[in-house]
């Protein structure tokens, strides 16, 4: 794999920390700033919001843009929003800074999903993915947890200026190594394909159902990570020192089932999503049920990550492939597939722990599952859905 998707990685990982961090830091942030904890978890999904529709926008006005500047335009943004964040006095700002650190975030994920997968063969589309998703779990094992610890020790405000301060490297290493193309495809402007064609490809129905599936399985995810802290205290009884715990396991597994994944889903799409998602809805099920058992939580927690993120990233890459006409804005439906789910999820997590407690974003992460495995089974070839990767040739 080339050293530029490598350096993009660090960014993800930057922005990755970001957005999965509030998993530790809902209940500071709700006593902080004297709201529901239910209140606070819904700055997931505002964050959520503005990746999923800022992504296409963001797409369609960079789609021919120098990569790189468009790229250190976005990490800028996303950094300023953070410092704002920081010193904000009430949660009405902090929602909005966190909707605008969200756009820029969508624009860096769009632009850097498609720069990924033009590093590489076009049928190791997953593979680079994997890479660039890689950021983003290993930001679940080490950036979220020292964003709990920074903020246990310092305040939840502190993991702001932390992200703040991180997004510095993260520009560096685009400087250094991603390359600066005046134009986005390779080509000259006018020989790549028009934005009207590239959207006509959303009416292709295996790009429909690859998203769909993408979004159902990242809105579980979604909807019982955000919460994951509550369990752990309420239902589990544990210490809050616990929960950077749980949110190493979790990490951990997710970025062994995007590892996984990553070798899998170009090749052998159908195997990971057709006996990966019951695995994953019995997983969320066996989880709400043995919630109250540490020991057992600890496994289940390690378990669904993996699951979640190799099924998740694998309907990801067939959603690339099925895109493979619209070469500027196949990363932006990506994107959008993803924060879908990350929208819905936590809203629905936030709706059921009102009423059902801390256990209920685990049901509605083994809802989503379900509804995602009768979508899958109607579908009677999962891999084939959001097309298959075309045969290998090298650039």
């Amino acid at each position: 794999m080339p050293l530029a998707l490598y350096l993009l990685a660090l960014t993800t990982f930057a922005m990755g920390t970001s957005e999965f961090m509030l998993a530790g830091l809902v209940p500071d942030i709700a006593d902080g700033l004297g709201v529901p904890v239910g209140t606070a978890g819904l700055l997931t999904s505002a964050f959520a919001v503005g990746m999923m529709a800022g992504a296409p926008v963001m797409a369609a006005f960079a789609r021919r843009w120098p990569e790189r500047s468009t790229l250190l335009g976005c990490v800028a943004v996303f950094a300023l929003a953070h410092a704002l964040a920081a010193v904000t006095p009430s949660f009405a700002p902090l929602f909005v800074a966190r909707v605008v650190a969200a756009l820029a975030n969508a624009g860096f994920l769009a632009v850097a999903i498609g720069t990924a997968t033009r590093l590489v063969a076009p049928d190791r589309k997953g593979r680079a993915l994997a890479v660039l998703l890689a950021g983003t779990t290993l930001a679940t094992v080490a950036g979220v947890p020292a964003g709990a610890l920074l903020g246990a020790a310092l305040g939840w405000r502190a993991t702001f200026w932390a992200i703040a301060l991180l997004c510095v490297l993260a520009a560096l290493g685009i400087v250094r190594g991603v390359p600066a193309r005046t134009d986005p495809t390779g080509e000259d402007a006018e020989a790549g394909p028009s934005l009207r064609v590239e959207l006509a490809q959303l009416r292709r129905p295996s790009l429909m159902v690859a998203m769909l599936l993408g979004a159902l399985v990242n809105g579980g995810t979604f909807a019982a990570f955000t919460f994951l802290a509550p369990v752990v205290t309420g239902v589990a009884g544990l210490d809050e020192l616990w929960v950077p715990v749980v949110l190493v396991l979790f990490g951990a597994g997710s970025f062994v089932g995007v590892a996984l994944a990553g070798r899998l889903s170009d090749r052998r799409p159908g195997l990971v999503t057709g006996a990966g998602t019951p695995l994953l809805l019995l997983g969320w099920v066996a989880l709400a049920v043995l919630a109250a058992h540490p020991v057992a939580l600890l496994v289940a927690v390690f378990v669904q990550g993996m699951l979640a993120f190799a099924v998740g990233s694998t309907w990801i890459a067939r959603v690339l492939y099925a895109a493979s006409g619209a070469p500027t804005m196949a990363g932006s439906y990506a994107t959008a597939a993803l924060n879908a789910g990350a929208t819905a999820g936590p809203v629905l997590g936030a709706m059921a722990i009102s009423g059902a407690g801390e256990r209920g974003p685990v049901w509605v992460a083994a809802a989503l599952s379900g509804i995602a495995l009768v979508v899958t089974v109607a579908v009677r070839r999962p891999g084939a859905t959001a097309s298959r990767a075309p045969s290998r040739t090298r650039r």
